[in-house]
């Protein structure tokens, strides 16, 4: 593993995509579809997701999102720090040494819109917790699906875990930081509309891939893209 200004980065040839968003935005449906994408194209690809892409991960997510209400804010703020330092140590690192695609259902940015916005911990202390969890891993490219809180909300049925309880003010402040993110970011999220059907939020996302993904592609290079996090990790 290369040594990035102290900051471990990930292999040549490999490429993380996280897909971040509110509740309700269909960030499932769209990794599936993006899956699906690569796999027409030939290539390995590995779907996870935060908390819950380990064994230690599911539990930890039963315990932040169908624990007790008194959960207070710094505990859980721990409990997602440490889910995803093993969860990079035990699958997501492994995965880009071995030049799989791998597609996040949520990272780093859900901590810092989350719990270092909506629940006021800090976005610095979030965002720094969570890059010394990580060893300083960035994606390569992020999909911000956007989608205003009472839409996503409507879009929910069944049981709400306690996040998802939570007041329309707090997830309005949740939307409001992950657009700010990806303000000071445009170089790694890119927002897309999610008000839209599923093909049509694709369709977008797609343009997004064939311009960024295909277009850094040579037939010397195929199947393995020579992407790294160089310009990317602060």
């Amino acid at each position: 593993m290369t040594q990035v200004g102290g900051q471990r980065r990930a292999p040549e040839g490999s490429l993380f995509i996280t897909f971040e968003g509110g509740d309700g935005s269909g960030k499932t449906t769209q990794i599936q579809k993006v899956r699906a994408w690569f796999e027409e194209r030939g290539y390995t690809v590995l779907v996870t997701r935060e908390p819950g892409g380990t064994e230690m991960g599911t539990e930890l997510r039963r315990l932040v999102q169908n624990g007790p209400e008194d959960v207070d804010p710094r505990t859980e703020a721990l409990l997602y720090a440490a889910d995803r330092a093993y969860h990079v140590a035990t699958v997501i690192r492994p995965a880009l040494e071995a030049g799989t695609v791998v597609l996040g259902d949520r990272y780093i940015d859900s901590s810092v819109a989350y719990q270092g916005a909506a629940r006021a911990l800090g976005v610095d202390e979030i965002r720094s917790l969570s890059a010394w969890a990580t060893e300083g891993l960035e994606p390569r490219l992020t999909f911000l699906l956007d989608l205003p809180p009472e839409v996503g909300a409507r879009r929910k049925d069944g049981k709400r875990d306690r996040l998802e309880r939570e007041s329309g003010e707090f997830h309005k402040r949740v939307r409001r930081e992950y657009l700010r993110i990806a303000e000071e970011n445009t170089d790694r999220v890119v927002v897309i509309d999610a008000v839209g059907t599923p093909d049509e939020v694709f369709s977008e996302i797609r343009g997004v891939l064939e311009e960024r993904i295909e277009a850094l592609m040579t037939p010397a290079q195929a199947p393995l893209w020579d992407l790294t996090l160089e310009g990317v990790l602060e």
